[in-house]
């Protein structure tokens, strides 16, 4: 069954909503009619993905409302207030995209404790003590899915990426192993790993690749609509990775 019926004034929160990947999901959301919790540090730019997010409801004839929640991940005080203050204005949550994260390209003898911490604590600690939170919301929906945007580092090691690298692979253990113990309450989790996506995240990382043939945020997005558009199946689609066009097959 694809059924986007399903989906029209569900509620999402989608982290890292002011950049490219996170805008991008919250305009493939906001085109099912699903309300969303747009979740970052610049309130100016949240404000942006908002009047993209209502655009492309608007376009699809559906009306959304939206909640900017602008704040550092990492302060747990403000997880337990996005997810309480989104939980209170549409009176539930019924999907976690965790999109926010922090690269690094750096030689692995010249990564210092203080970048390895904001690191780790940017890409593992925070989406996992927001799934934490919002697992009560979810019991109640019968929409529950957490989407954790991960990256093909989680699979192989880059040289000058070895922090992003185990933070990659610390948010894919722990996505497993949620994943096992919130099955039988029927709520899903999902990992997208993308390849290199054209963001700026990505230009900092990579500054080695050009635009030209790059897999694209709204390539993600569309991923991300399908696990919630297929959300009743019986099929599940635990992870799926992606790679550019100009990468080899199954590198």
């Amino acid at each position: 069954m694809n059924n986007t019926q399903q989906l029209k004034g569900k509620t999402a929160i989608v982290t890292g909503a002011s950049g490219g990947i996170g805008m991008a999901l919250c305009r493939k959301l906001a085109g099912y009619g699903m309300n969303l919790v747009l979740v970052g540090r610049n309130s100016e730019k949240l404000a942006a993905a908002e009047r993209l997010a209502r655009e492309e409801a608007r376009s699809a004839g559906s009306m959304i409302d939206c909640l900017i929640c602008s704040g550092d991940l990492t302060d747990t005080g403000f997880e337990e207030e996005l997810i309480r203050s989104g939980a209170e204005h549409f009176g539930g949550i019924d999907v976690l995209i965790n999109c926010a994260g922090v690269a690094q390209h750096d030689a692995f003898e010249d990564v210092t404790p203080e970048q390895f911490d904001r690191i780790m604590a940017s890409n593992v600690r925070a989406p996992y003590f927001l799934c934490q939170k919002v697992l009560p919301w979810l019991r109640r929906s019968e929409m529950a899915t957490i989407i954790n945007i991960c990256s093909v580092v989680a699979h192989k090691g880059y040289p000058q990426q070895s922090v992003y690298a185990a933070s990659k692979h610390a948010l894919l253990g722990l996505s497993k192993s949620l994943a096992n113990e919130v099955y039988q309450e029927d709520i899903r989790v999902h990992v997208i790993s993308p390849g290199a996506v054209y963001t700026d995240m990505v230009a900092l990382a990579r500054p080695d690749l050009s635009p030209e043939g790059m897999t694209l945020p709204e390539d993600i997005a569309d991923i991300a609509g399908f696990y919630l558009e297929h959300r009743k199946n019986d099929a599940v689609i635990d992870e799926i990775q992606v790679h550019r066009t100009g990468k080899e097959p199954f590198a």
